[in-house]
């Protein structure tokens, strides 16, 4: 064995944070993007956003690149990434150093529907939790992109009702990894759409 190989059943499985840190700030960004809460609340997001949802996403991918898994590392980089994009667009809006374009945050919006779209064709490949996961992640960002670019508050609370299906499926598989790992097979995930 070379000297730097990882014996990997050594290595806790990172994954439970990194879908703890996207459920729960998703989940508290849906009750703004559903009209549960009023806008103001995107300050309490903020600081989740880049303390949890950010940070401990990019930590949970780096994570993941040791352990050799290339789907874990792209999804959680990419999402810890777009919380990072998300707070600080509304911190520079705040500060007035930039004004949000709202056809332009509705395509980037749009982008990510695109990116989780072909996660989401993988993570079909996974367990039946990641797949549900990825599916109404999907159609929060198309659902969040489409009402940010025709200014539609509807297809905003439609996606931020989409978000908190998103949030429960990601802190469901989180919660199944965790209580499996100290008693095996205790929550399903899944069967996977189709096999690897």
């Amino acid at each position: 064995m070379e000297v730097n190989q990882i014996n990997k059943s050594l290595l806790a499985d990172p994954a439970p944070l990194g879908l703890a840190a996207f459920g729960f700030t998703t989940f508290l960004l849906s009750f703004v993007n559903a009209g549960i809460l009023s806008g103001t609340a995107v300050s309490v997001v903020m600081p989740l956003a880049f303390s949890y949802g950010g940070f401990a996403q990019l930590l949970t991918g780096a994570f993941e690149m040791r352990r050799g898994n290339t789907f874990g590392f792209t999804a959680f980089t990419s999402y810890g990434s777009f919380w990072f994009f998300y707070g600080l667009l509304v911190f520079f809006s705040y500060l007035k150093i930039i004004t949000i374009s709202v056809h332009a945050l509705g395509i980037a919006l749009i982008l990510w529907g695109l990116f989780t779209l072909y996660m989401w064709a993988n993570a079909m490949r996974l367990n039946l939790a990641l797949n549900m996961t990825f599916l109404f992640l999907w159609l929060a960002f198309m659902a969040l992109g489409f009402g940010a670019y025709y200014s539609n508050t509807t297809l905003t609370r439609i996606g931020g009702i989409f978000g908190f299906i998103t949030a429960f499926f990601a802190v469901y598989t989180s919660f199944a990894i965790i209580s499996n790992s100290i008693k095996e097979k205790t929550l399903p995930l899944g069967s996977p759409w189709f096999k690897k």
